[in-house]
């Protein structure tokens, strides 16, 4: 009876099963009216704090989106590793040591595109199980010394996946590159990585739409191809050393070059004007006996120990042709919206000797990290590419406000280091070289896709301050 009080009312009855049958609709009713009223409450609440929310997160994105050519610092990797610091030829610019850095969005097919910071440049990788999203059969533009499926490599390089700490690098989607870049000019400089970066975005883009002008000649100092759905054109320039060389001996692969410091190569800056986007690599060239020119004459010389002549060491020659090449970019006079990507060097894996005498990469799975060499060469190159990359764009557009000239920065060298799988090895054409390993480029498809999945990031944080 205190409960049928409670409830607020005080029924007569006439037997104990009455008295629970009421009891129970009366607290059923109860019940359902303190949900409804929960539930308005609820509505009423969310009503208020989700417009505090949304100026919150949208502040919190402009707060975080990147300024043109000035995205958010990362984590320098490289040790602190002296080298020769030569008189440098400065010209009008300002030099700077400036940490580089890097940002991305992540694409979402079903809603604009999410600004989020990422370092891109560490991490791990992890396994995949899913398909590479062209293969050997898929893409015909693969050259034959990079189609290692093609010449009986076991499939296993081909499921393993980048994976940078703290964020996810989403998978290249052709179509939306390519509205990305529709009506846009891209060219890739450099030697046959870069040849390797360009045939890799050609594989890609192909599975959306059918390039014409396409061909499988690796040795093709200049390729463009077009994308005519998307009026698309990409090409590849070749240049050793973004600066002029002339062989001194012969045309062989183990030539020794006569490198002019102060002459830019203009095979490929004269390509420059109308282009929208570039990206620039290299370095691979100057592991070798050079001589070194300025003013056309004979200064010294690089890896040449015994010769009577003064011995520069590579990172010096490294940080006088990446200056040159983006000193010669900044001065381009029709240039102004173009956006440039610099490439991080890249290692090779080459085990127990070279290309010719007996060196071989035979490994089936990526390196540990333990396995890393940090005072290895390649990040002395990374070091200076990253410090002149900073430098460059300290000076970008001062004087002019209508300048829009970008410098990007794509920290591929760790990414790389660990992959000493990915290499053709010995599956590869060998026409030309049949006793050799290739231990320097990598498979189509392979590892060097994910230079592209980067590159897509950067495009779309690029495109959205335009």
């Amino acid at each position: 009876m205190a409960s049928a009080v409670f409830l607020g009312f005080a029924p007569r009855f006439q037997n104990g099963t009455e008295l629970l049958l009421l009891l129970q609709r009366k607290v059923t009713s109860f019940l359902l009216l303190s949900l409804a009223l929960s539930s308005i409450l609820i509505l009423l609440t969310w009503g208020t704090s989700s417009n505090t929310f949304m100026f919150t997160s949208k502040q919190a994105l402009s707060d975080s989106a990147p300024s043109p050519g000035y995205p958010n610092i990362i984590h320098d990797l490289t040790p602190q590793i002296t080298y020769d610091e030569a008189v440098l030829p400065s010209g009008n610019f300002i030099a700077d040591n400036s940490t580089a850095t890097v940002s991305s969005q992540v694409p979402n097919k079903n809603s604009s595109s999410i600004i989020e910071p990422c370092d891109m440049s560490t991490g791990k990788w992890v396994r995949e199980t899913r398909e590479p999203i062209y293969s050997n059969l898929t893409c015909p533009f693969i050259p034959e010394n990079k189609n290692c499926r093609n010449h009986g490599r076991s499939p296993g390089y081909l499921y393993w996946r980048w994976k940078p700490d703290g964020c996810d690098l989403p998978w290249f989607e052709p179509d939306r590159f390519l509205s990305i870049v529709r009506g846009k000019t891209f060219a890739f400089v450099g030697d046959s990585l870069a040849r390797n970066h360009f045939d890799s975005l050609v594989c890609l883009l192909s599975q959306a739409e059918v390039p014409i002008n396409g061909d499988r000649n690796p040795y093709k100092r200049f390729h463009k191809v077009h994308f005519p759905s998307s009026n698309f054109t990409v090409m590849m320039i070749w240049t050793e050393f973004y600066v002029l060389g002339m062989p001194r001996t012969n045309v062989s692969v183990s030539a020794s070059f006569e490198i002019h410091l102060d002459k830019i190569n203009t095979a490929w800056t004269s390509q420059l004007p109308g282009l929208d986007y570039l990206v620039i690599s290299g370095g691979n060239w100057l592991y070798r006996k050079n001589y070194l020119y300025e003013s056309n004459k004979l200064i010294g010389c690089v890896f040449c120990r015994g010769e009577n002549l003064t011995e520069y060491s590579l990172p010096y020659v490294i940080r006088r042709v990446v200056r040159k090449a983006l000193e010669s970019i900044e001065s381009c006079q029709n240039c102004d919206k173009l956006v440039t990507f610099l490439r991080s060097h890249t290692t090779s894996h080459f085990e127990k000797g070279s290309w010719f005498n007996g060196g071989f990469c035979n490994r089936t799975e990526p390196l540990n990290e333990s396995e890393l060499d940090f005072d290895a060469p390649e990040w002395e190159i990374r070091k200076i590419q990253k410090e002149e990359i900073e430098r460059i764009k300290q000076f970008d557009g001062v004087g002019d406000t209508n300048r829009k000239k970008r410098y990007k920065w794509l920290d591929v060298t760790k990414a790389m280091m660990i992959r000493a799988d990915g290499h053709p090895g010995e599956y590869y054409n060998k026409e030309f070289s049949r006793s050799a390993y290739d231990c320097l480029h990598w498979c189509l498809p392979g590892p060097v896709d994910m230079w592209n999945e980067m590159l897509m990031l950067n495009l779309i944080n690029t495109s959205s301050l335009d």
